[in-house]
């Protein structure tokens, strides 16, 4: 039986969560949570899938069912079987102020609301950015420019409309990223849990910069959960990696990691009234042709939080509390 320390976070004299599975320090705790991580981890996306009937209102079961797939995987699927006379945005964010999520993180391109529609723009600064565009997207997390106090935990994205052809999502939960890596080499997580192992160069336009270089790590833990949160771009133009061998040996490994078939690796084409809820999973998208005279014109929505989905903490031991997220947490 596990012991007490165990069951669930422990509390520091600071009011701060004990080291957790994702503290190198604490192999034993790791071990736990790594076997607990594994059983019966879903491959098929469509496991991930929970039908609402009703998105603005959430019956028990359809939360608890979300909530389920969350704790998993950290994310889950959503489909909408009411919701023709819905307005979007408000469908979309009553859903997340369902699962704790109410504090946006409204980007350069955002509507004023500080959700973002994203659809093909032509013109403006909005197609400057390729989630404007039809073209593919590579790995990613979402915000991984922004300042360490203002780090995007949670985000859901919504279709709308879908496109004539393409643009589909792979998903991959950074849990398992992290649980790869450290079953490689735990000094590849070590390396991408220093705070200079990433840095994003600053956005500049017409010679003002917009937002300033950003340094930080791909992998920290909130001082609040012992969560893990994950900053990452597989762009290659400018981003600036720590120079050390170990850490370019550690990109190198996750980079083919991404790069495999992985089980834990989702494809799904969002069809309109569905779209993902996560703790800001790692994401790509496919190219995709949009057809405006056949009616056919992919328009999402999608609305980046400070906030972790509530009640996903992480779990390492049967019985274990599922905590809170806070919107501002710095990581390590």
């Amino acid at each position: 039986m596990p012991t007490k320390s165990l069951m669930k976070p422990e509390k520091t004299p600071t009011g701060r969560v004990a080291p957790g599975p994702f503290a190198l320090g604490r192999p034993d705790i790791y071990q736990r949570w790594r076997e607990l991580k594994l059983a019966d981890y879903p491959t098929d996306p469509a496991r991930l899938l929970v039908e609402l009937d009703d998105p603005l209102r959430l019956t028990k079961a359809e939360r608890g069912a979300m909530l389920d797939a969350c704790r998993k995987t950290n994310m889950a699927i959503y489909a909408c079987t009411r919701s023709a006379g819905a307005d979007p945005k408000t469908l979309v964010r009553r859903l997340g102020e369902q699962f704790g999520l109410r504090r946006l993180d409204s980007n350069l391109c955002a509507d004023e609301d500080g959700i973002a529609s994203l659809r093909v723009v032509p013109n403006g600064r909005p197609q400057e950015y390729i989630p404007y565009s039809n073209r593919p997207i590579k790995w990613h997390t979402d915000g991984y420019y922004n300042r360490p106090q203002e780090q995007v935990r949670g985000f859901l994205l919504h279709c709308v409309s879908d496109a004539a052809k393409g643009g589909a999502n792979q998903l991959l939960d950074p849990e398992m990223v992290y649980l790869l890596m450290r079953d490689e080499d735990p000094a590849y997580v070590e390396a991408l849990m220093r705070p200079d192992a990433m840095t994003i160069p600053a956005n500049r336009s017409d010679g003002t910069v917009l937002r300033p270089a950003q340094p930080g790590p791909v992998f920290s833990i909130s001082p609040r959960d012992g969560s893990l949160h994950m900053r990452y771009t597989a762009r290659t133009r400018s981003i600036q990696w720590a120079s050390d061998a170990l850490t370019r040996e550690a990109v190198g490994f996750l980079e083919s990691l991404l790069a495999r078939p992985l089980p834990y690796i989702y494809c799904h084409r969002l069809a309109p009234g569905q779209g993902v809820i996560c703790n800001n999973v790692l994401h790509s998208r496919q190219g995709f042709v949009d057809d405006p005279e056949g009616g056919k014109r992919r328009a999402y929505l999608r609305a980046r939080y400070f906030d972790r989905i509530a009640e996903t903490g992480p779990t390492w031991a049967p019985g274990s509390t599922h905590a809170t997220g806070h919107p501002h947490d710095t990581g390590a």
